[in-house]
């Protein structure tokens, strides 16, 4: 028993480790790595959420989804990252912002589906 709390004591002191030394990050790199797990849980937020509102769609309502979802990647492509001669950089703070903003997108469209029916004309 004393293990076990001893674990999760050292398991929660990890993470708050981890989460202060994202809220003053040392350098850039620091930064950028804090930076892209916000983006990454973020992105796993928006796929597993569009999977669910893709569930609750007819046929119709999935093709319209799909084709306003490649139109927002295009988007946010063109809005986040570049690339020239010294490589391809990403802003991961726009991305991150884009992927947020999308996600409330799709959850107010689930919200939607839930709450008065699913409303093909919104997915655009």
């Amino acid at each position: 028993m004393k293990t076990c709390l001893s674990l999760i004591l050292l398991a929660l002191s990890t993470s708050a480790l981890a989460n202060s030394a994202c809220d003053k990050p040392k350098n850039d790199f620091d930064g950028l790595y804090c930076l892209n797990k916000v983006y990454s849980q973020a992105d796993k937020d928006l796929n597993e959420s569009y999977g669910e509102l893709a569930k609750m769609l007819d046929a119709n309502g999935r093709k319209q989804l799909k084709s306003s979802q490649l139109e927002w990647i295009r988007q946010r492509n063109a809005d986040c990252s570049y690339s020239d001669s010294r490589g391809f950089f990403v802003n991961l703070d726009c991305a991150t912002r884009t992927t947020i903003d999308r996600l409330q997108f799709i959850n107010d469209r689930k919200r939607e589906c839930k709450s008065a029916g699913c409303m093909n004309s919104k997915l655009q």
